[in-house]
């Protein structure tokens, strides 16, 4: 069986530099660093900060992995599209109308983004009939009343058995379903999109103030998504600028200098390793969140950490929970580090166990710590190793930049809203 990590506390002394000054990010901080030093004198550096990056477009901002061309088909079925996200290790995907005309507008050629949540969420509201205590929404899908009596009968229909996903996933609801048909989960309707020329300070805002963990970017020439930018691509290019003044200058701050953490111990929304691990992930929907700690209920310590991200476990290796009789979170953290450990992938984020920090650490050492473990957030604890706050990607971007007053203007105009069947 999997050992459980201990809390690992980030040590400066293991945090490297910069490794490659030739890397696009590099490149691009070393633009912001030429800008900084054309700045007037009198502004303060948070005041430069904006100005340099309200400068530099979005299209500067180098590739990601989640934009490898990767679109799904709005007719792709649920399973397919599972498998694709899987397979490029990606947590959501751009999808396509192939409805639309060929001369459609990027608006008109894509219906949304699909997400791994989305498609759990969906499914699962499935089997929650109209009613209560009535299987007949799940028996029309394919269920059977003893399958569905799992779920239906309990409170908050998390507590499942081992075989529950595989069971699931073996279903016609999972394999005919289409992705358009779930079109109610997608996070925008269709979404929004940046322009190419639109400023890299337009873009840390809607990361960090208003809350979006991606924003893809249009080239409105071929109607396309050029680029997707993530929160932990942009901490990943802060990692590649330590070592250049505007970001030494900035990062040189504790974190209570700063004000971080702003999340506090009582705030921190947890789970209990002997609880349903579905109980997790409803959680981080009910409460718009991108993880959770597992606790001990007895020491009420940390014993692991589960991200919204690792959703996908649950339908790309379903048969990994049949010995158990129900998928509590621990059985779910022990489950998938011992599949990850025989395929020899012992990089995910969720064979890290619960990684902290202290209020004396500076945001770059935070920043490289981040961006060397691949999470999206990271726990402060006391010199005793006691909890005190929590600390994401959003909170350290928001400390990067402000928003000048009237700086959107019209901007959010015309966004389509969240359609009324939104569920993620």
């Amino acid at each position: 069986m999997a050992a459980v990590p201990e809390i690992k506390i980030m040590r400066s002394e293991s945090l490297g530099h910069r490794s490659d000054v030739s890397s696009p990010e590099a490149k691009l901080g070393m633009r912001v660093e030429d800008l900084w030093d054309e700045q007037k004198p009198q502004l303060s550096p948070n005041e430069k900060l904006n100005a340099c990056f309200e400068s530099i477009p979005v299209s500067a901002f180098p590739l990601s992995s989640d934009s490898q061309d990767i679109e799904i088909k709005s007719d792709t079925s649920l399973a397919e599209a599972v498998q694709t996200l899987s397979k490029f290790k990606v947590l959501s995907a751009p999808v396509v109308d192939v409805d639309a005309p060929e001369d459609a507008s990027w608006i008109d050629r894509y219906i949304g983004i699909v997400e791994f949540p989305g498609i759990v969420v969906w499914l699962l509201h499935q089997l929650e009939p109209p009613s209560p205590r009535s299987p007949a929404v799940a028996a029309s899908n394919g269920f059977s009343h003893d399958f569905t009596a799992d779920v239906l009968d309990n409170e908050d229909s998390a507590i499942t058995s081992g075989n529950f996903f595989e069971v699931l996933t073996s279903s016609e609801l999972y394999k005919n379903t289409k992705v358009r048909d779930i079109s109610g989960t997608f996070r925008w309707a269709p979404f929004l999109a940046l322009q190419k020329e639109n400023s890299f300070l337009t873009m840390l805002l809607l990361l960090s103030k208003y809350k979006m963990k991606s924003i893809p970017v249009v080239d409105l020439g071929v109607a396309k998504i050029e680029n997707i930018i993530t929160q932990s691509g942009v901490i990943h290019m802060l990692a590649e600028c330590a070592g250049l003044h505007w970001f030494e200058d900035w990062g040189i701050k504790t974190l209570s200098e700063v004000g971080l953490p702003i999340m506090s111990k009582d705030h921190i929304i947890k789970i209990y390793e002997d609880e349903p691990v579905l109980q997790a992930f409803k959680l981080m929907r009910r409460k718009r969140i991108g993880g959770i700690p597992v606790v001990e209920r007895k020491s009420e310590k940390p014993v692991g950490n589960i991200s919204l991200r690792d959703v996908h476990f649950l339908l790309t290796a379903p048969e990994i929970y049949h010995d158990y009789r129900s998928i509590t979170t621990k059985n779910f953290l022990v489950a998938v580090r011992e599949h990850l450990e025989k395929q020899g992938d012992t990089s995910a984020p969720i064979m890290s166990g619960v990684i902290a920090c202290t209020k004396n650490h500076t945001l770059k050492e935070l920043i490289l710590m981040l961006d060397v473990e691949k999470i999206h957030r990271i726990y402060v604890v006391d010199d005793s190793g006691n909890l005190e706050g929590l600390i994401t990607l959003r909170d350290i971007i928001a400390r990067l930049v402000h928003e000048p007053s009237g700086y959107f203007g019209d901007f959010f105009d015309g966004v389509i809203p969240l359609p009324q069947n939104y569920r993620v």
